[in-house]
């Protein structure tokens, strides 16, 4: 797994938005970005600034994902048949860090990643590390039975700040989640606007 470099609230700062939805997001005290420079006036963004920001935003929000990670993940995409920027967002969705966060497994998209990357989670029966695990729809996902009563587990299914989308079926008490649809943009459930036709016009240039 690629080490972040900064804190996860200075990709919300440097967005300008607080792009989880989370109560305790400093951009819901100081809508600037973070460093001695954050307050300056901005400039107007050129179309590259505007596809960019929409490239970091979404990039952001999936645990700040590897620049070559991301790329392969929007070749995948393109390759595909159908909109490009629909395939992107089903991809990302369609990864096992990603189900884990929407299962409410965990109470972050980090914590998901980390979370199978320490081995808690079995896929189809089978224990699965890889966050990047492509998940396919009718898998099912499930906290391994040693790590259902970790307190991190407990308090993110209490969590009434999200809701579970309806292309993930869980079942908490069993802390099994299925994987029923590839989902499209307009089904996520994203707290900020997300744009991934513009990814795919950064990456098209």
């Amino acid at each position: 797994m690629s080490k972040r470099a900064s804190a996860k609230y200075k990709i919300d700062r440097r967005m300008g938005e607080n792009i989880w939805g989370r109560p305790k997001s400093p951009v819901n005290r100081r809508q600037y970005g973070p460093g001695q420079h954050g307050q300056r006036r901005k400039g107007k963004v050129s179309d590259f600034g505007v596809q960019l920001r929409a490239k970091q935003k979404l990039k952001g929000y999936y645990g700040d994902v590897s620049e070559k990670q991301f790329r392969k993940i929007y070749e995948e995409a393109a390759r595909r048949r159908g909109d490009t920027s629909e395939n992107l967002i089903g991809l990302l969705e369609s990864r096992l860090d990603a189900v884990v966060y929407r299962s409410k497994f965990v109470a972050t998209v980090f914590a998901a990643r980390q979370f199978v990357n320490h081995g808690h989670v079995n896929v189809n029966g089978r224990r699965t590390n890889i966050q990047s695990y492509v998940c396919k729809p009718g898998d099912v996902i499930e906290v391994r039975p040693k790590s259902k009563q970790l307190a991190i587990v407990i308090e993110s299914i209490q969590l009434a700040e999200r809701d579970v989308p309806e292309y993930i079926e869980v079942d908490h008490q069993k802390m099994v989640a299925t994987y029923q649809r590839v989902p499209g943009l307009h089904d996520v459930p994203y707290p900020v606007q997300m744009e991934p036709n513009l990814v795919v016009e950064f990456y098209s240039r």
